[in-house]
């Protein structure tokens, strides 16, 4: 896991100055899967997968290069089902509740999308879309 993230955090000092929006983008999102605590937070049975979300964080930025357009597509589908679920996360927190097993698992699938948008090659352990996580959510929020 410290290894593939000292690789993507060389690629992304190399390519911030030629892409700092996605570059900034990833580096926030590694650093909240990875941030302070995050060995003690992480569920045992996701771990595993940690080294992965990394591999496809890299894949993005090389592939960033050959096709911004397709890049922004994805990063816009992705913000589309993150910012609702980050609303209700500040929400539940303000509240001062837990997020709940469904929520976290929403959470998680929605780095399995990053994993299948942007560097499909690494493959997810359960077929997820953007199409299936708005079906899922409708379903959370009833």
């Amino acid at each position: 896991i410290l290894a593939e993230h000292a690789a993507l955090q060389k690629k992304l000092a190399a390519m911030a100055k030629a892409f700092p929006a996605q570059t900034s983008e990833v580096g926030q999102w590694a650093k909240e899967l990875l941030g302070s605590g995050w060995l003690a937070r992480t569920p045992w049975e996701r771990l595993q997968h940690l080294p992965r979300y990394l591999k496809a964080a890299s894949a993005r930025l090389d592939k960033l290069r050959a096709d911004p357009q397709r890049d922004a597509r994805f990063a816009s589908e992705i913000a589309h089902l993150e910012q609702p679920y980050r609303r209700e996360l500040a929400a539940r927190a303000k509240q001062g509740g837990g997020i709940g097993p469904e929520l976290e698992q929403f959470g998680w699938l929605l780095q399995e999308l990053r994993v299948s948008l942007f560097a499909q090659e690494l493959r997810t352990p359960v077929p997820v879309s953007a199409k299936r996580l708005t079906k899922l959510w409708q379903s959370l929020r009833r």
